[in-house]
């Protein structure tokens, strides 16, 4: 066996050793209501604002594609993962959801300081995609929350709008996330909205309109998002059924509508194309990948046992 290969195996044991702790009753003796009042709580947040689902949602994808998912995301400390550039346009209302479903299990004393945050967003991920329509599934639980959080470590760790297929699948391989279940996660971007700025290179690019680019779609965009407009204008992602979870991202993809370059080369290559066409065509078919791949990405880089630990707010370090 070679260096490269007895790498991967002691990577594969180690991140399997980490998940394993985790499991769907981890609070049945210490907080056995933990997901009534984390639903409870993200219902009522859901009932003041929709951006309640897409931001709940990214923010747990941007959780664990840096430090793992250990909430470190949430720590208000100098030059922290929500100071870099790729972090700072998280919806407010993301946090605010955890925050609000933290209080609501510190509210009753079996839980008070016994959940830790980054289960409460897995959990509070869960229900907003249920609220929105989309499919129920169980999560694991058991995670501890990071101490760390540096503006640093969200470096070249979060995919960009400009990504093409190998550079998307390489970076959710590192995460051990296969091809499949990078499709079914980009299936999220049927919510959610985006600042011009981030396609306006495919709208106004030296050459015209990108070529894979719905022309008739890249008009409205360009009414929408006209040149110097404010920065602050977003759009929605998915431009027929933006509020339900549902396959409708992937039958905008073969339509050339997928909004970002990273979005529609999901069609263009022929490697993905094939997925992209199931799930268009079945609904359940991508509901099943995405529970797959939701839960794979809720296994990322966990802190399980005596690493990290319980915090006692959300936003804030001990």
């Amino acid at each position: 066996m070679n260096k490269q290969t007895l790498c991967l195996v002691f990577l594969s044991f180690f991140v399997a050793s980490s998940y394993a702790q985790l499991r769907q009753n981890f609070y049945q003796s210490t907080c056995p209501n933990v997901e009534s009042i984390v639903r409870s709580a993200v219902t009522k947040k859901f009932q003041q604002t929709f951006v309640t689902v897409p931001g709940t949602l990214r923010l747990f994808f941007h959780d664990c594609f840096v430090r793992g998912c250990d909430a470190s995301v949430f720590l208000a400390t100098p030059n922290a993962e929500k100071d870099h550039p790729d972090d700072q346009s998280l919806a407010g209302d993301g946090f605010d959801t955890v925050i609000k479903a933290k209080a609501a299990l510190d509210s009753n004393p079996n839980c008070r300081n016994r959940v830790s945050c980054a289960d409460i967003l897995a959990l509070a991920t869960r229900d907003v995609i249920v609220l929105a329509g989309g499919p129920s599934y169980s999560v694991e639980l058991g995670r501890r929350d990071g101490r760390i959080s540096t503006k640093a470590s969200v470096q070249h760790k979060l995919p960009q709008a400009s990504f093409k297929l190998d550079q998307l699948n390489t970076m959710f391989a590192s995460h051990g996330l296969s091809q499949t279940d990078m499709i079914a996660l980009s299936g999220a971007h049927t919510l959610g909205f985006s600042h011009c700025g981030k396609f306006s290179g495919r709208i106004y690019g030296k050459s015209g309109i990108d070529p894979t680019l719905n022309r008739q779609y890249a008009l409205q965009l360009r009414q929408m998002c006209p040149i110097n407009v404010d920065p602050r204008i977003a759009i929605n992602m998915d431009p027929t059924t933006p509020r339900t979870f549902d396959n409708a991202y992937f039958r905008n993809l073969q339509q050339g509508r997928g909004l970002f370059t990273s979005d529609q080369v999901l069609f263009t290559d022929s490697r993905s194309k094939p997925t992209v066409n199931q799930f268009a065509s079945s609904n359940s078919a991508f509901n099943q990948a995405f529970i797959t791949a939701i839960t794979k990405l809720g296994r990322v880089g966990v802190l399980t046992g005596s690493k990290g630990e319980i915090r006692r707010d959300c936003s804030m370090p001990n």
